[in-house]
């Protein structure tokens, strides 16, 4: 994405099952302190799941380890060797659109998402005049994605709603998330 001519990144990291946006941090490096800086809010907010996955491993000699699933971009695996070595998995190296290539593990539902926001960009032209109003408005499609819009690949529940989160959203739910974001900071 751009903002003023300069090209900026919008790092993401998404359940393959619930869809949900775990982690996502808007930059304008994708340098290895970026990377881990992004992978440590999975760690802050999963990381007793990552844990509990890998003693079932240690104990059960059965390999339950989360599995993290990326491009071939370098400082993703720097980040998750310094974050998750052991009580982890990394599948790196996965080509965009690998469901062609009948891989066990795949990164179709970043590349989704991604798709997402690429058509969302092309609806207001793509370029944004401050790095603040480009975050703001990836913040608001991560909510967006989160909570408000339901995937047809989850039988029109929202991944939140999959998740486990129920913020009991009526049926405006963009309204009701923003009152409900209100009420929370007061």
């Amino acid at each position: 994405m751009k903002v003023n001519g300069e090209h900026n990144f919008d790092l993401n990291a998404i359940d393959s099952k619930t869809k949900f946006v775990l982690a996502h941090t808007f930059t304008d490096e994708r340098n290895r302190k970026k990377c881990t800086e992004f992978l440590s809010q999975i760690k802050k907010t999963c990381y007793n799941q990552i844990l509990t996955n890998y003693y079932l491993e240690k104990y059960t000699g059965i390999d339950e380890r989360i599995i993290f699933v990326c491009d071939g971009f370098e400082n993703y695996k720097n980040a998750f060797n310094k974050l998750f070595y052991r009580v982890a998995k990394l599948q790196f190296g996965v080509p965009i659109a690998c469901k062609k290539y009948g891989l066990e593990y795949n990164n179709n539902a970043i590349e989704r998402y991604n798709g997402k926001i690429d058509d969302r960009l092309n609806a207001t032209r793509g370029e944004f005049k401050s790095f603040e109003t480009a975050e703001a408005f990836m913040n608001v499609q991560h909510a967006i994605n989160n909570f408000v819009n339901p995937h047809q690949q989850l039988q029109g529940k929202t991944p939140a709603e999959i998740a486990g989160i129920n913020l009991e959203l009526g049926r405006n739910k963009l309204l009701d998330l923003i009152l409900y974001a209100a009420k929370s900071t007061r």
